[in-house]
């Protein structure tokens, strides 16, 4: 639809197919998975299971972003966001689309296509992975009731590339990225009765509520706690910390390392 925009590893697959993993129980993941969907969107129930699968597969951060502009159609989608929209246009902009569209999945910040073609996302994580561009950089994370307490590692100038078609290399600094907080609501079943979605109930995966850049990353091994106030936990039951890079122009660029944390308890 187009608008002028996880025996130890077994253990670990089901902590990130519930959406969220503490610290230390995780391995890096292969990829970060974002997709730009609607329940007002007529093509987007296909990309919604698509993504469920992705966020069951234990090895995927996989984070969903309800956009608001289809809301005219004659359905309030109820987890949307204008933040949601704009970062998706930040990636439009960054990509250099004319326009946004939904079910839009956007892999490690750097390649966007159909949130509908399963294939084609594996398939990018696995081009992007065998050609150094998929996670590099070690991230963890722990909630205590409190803060979030977030651990990065160390990473290579290799990784401060852009990697899209509109280059936009030269405008990142190479051992700089921005540590990205999204919080999530692990699932939520949400019945439609008006719009093109009318009549479906549709169940959706880690639909963010709220999202939020906490601090700098500046290449090297670093420590970084995060108070949590009750507007970010609201509606929120997980939290994905990404390690994104960011131009000088401020649109979002490649995404360099990512987990998830579990907030349901410390």
């Amino acid at each position: 639809m187009q608008f002028n925009l996880f025996s130890a590893l077994t253990a670990a697959a089901a902590l990130l197919a519930a959406g969220a993993a503490h610290a230390g129980d995780t391995a890096r993941p292969r990829a970060v998975v974002e997709l730009f969907t609607s329940q007002g969107c007529t093509s987007c129930p296909p990309a919604d299971k698509v993504f469920i699968g992705l966020a069951e597969s234990g090895d995927v951060v996989a984070l969903s972003y309800h956009v608001d502009y289809w809301d005219y159609l004659g359905w309030r989608d109820t987890l949307a966001s204008e933040a949601n929209t704009a970062r998706q246009h930040a990636y439009g902009r960054s990509f250099g689309t004319r326009s946004v569209y939904t079910p839009q999945a956007v892999v490690n910040g750097r390649v966007h296509m159909s949130g509908a073609q399963d294939g084609e996302i594996r398939g990018a994580i696995d081009t992007l992975a065998a050609s150094g561009k998929g996670l590099a950089v070690d991230v963890s994370a722990s909630y205590s009731g409190e803060s979030i307490v977030i651990r990065l590692g160390t990473g290579s100038k290799a990784a401060g590339t852009r990697g899209q078609a509109s280059g936009g290399a030269a405008d990142m600094a190479a051992d700089k990225a921005h540590v990205v907080l999204a919080y999530f609501a692990p699932e939520s079943t949400v019945a439609i009765d008006r719009g093109e979605n009318s009549g479906r109930t549709v169940t959706y995966r880690n639909a963010v509520r709220w999202i939020q850049t906490v601090g700098l990353w500046h290449g090297a091994t670093e420590r970084l706690e995060v108070p949590v106030a009750e507007m970010e936990m609201r509606g929120a039951g997980g939290c994905a910390v990404l390690l994104q890079k960011v131009g000088r122009d401020g649109l979002p660029g490649p995404i360099l390392g990512a987990t998830l944390v579990s907030m349901s308890g410390s």
